[in-house]
């Protein structure tokens, strides 16, 4: 069974966003891994790196694709979950918890209201 946690904003590419004042922790939605099938890499995007809403910071890896990360809200990366490196299987097992990839630290967080809720985005995909 898909989740959809009713806490989280998401993205067109499905990527998920948790709001923590002016910080977004962010990742790849239960529908994306499903869909990549056994993560094997994760390229995480610099500390300190700005990143612009809708735009590619990141890479994951499975065994059928490479597939690219777009950060849903501009800003600069202010955190980057360095577990990936060596258990790259935990955006399969937690991608809504340690699965997490990076936090950006906004530079305009009203980016976020243009960012689905989880009943929309459950539409989103049933409708793909």
């Amino acid at each position: 069974m898909m989740e959809f946690p009713d806490t989280l904003h998401y993205s067109n590419e499905h990527e998920w966003v948790a709001v923590d004042n002016s910080r977004a922790r962010v990742g790849i939605t239960d529908f994306a891994q499903d869909a990549l099938g056994d993560v094997v890499y994760v390229s995480v995007p610099e500390v300190g790196a700005m990143v612009a809403a809708n735009t590619a910071c990141a890479e994951v890896e499975s065994t059928k694709s490479v597939s690219e990360v777009f950060s849903p809200v501009s800003g600069t990366v202010a955190e980057v979950n360095g577990a990936l490196a060596d258990a790259p299987e935990l955006l399969n097992q937690a991608p809504y918890g340690d699965g997490w990839i990076f936090v950006v630290e906004m530079s305009s967080p009203d980016e976020v209201d243009a960012l689905m809720d989880a009943t929309a985005y459950r539409a989103f995909v049933d409708a793909s």
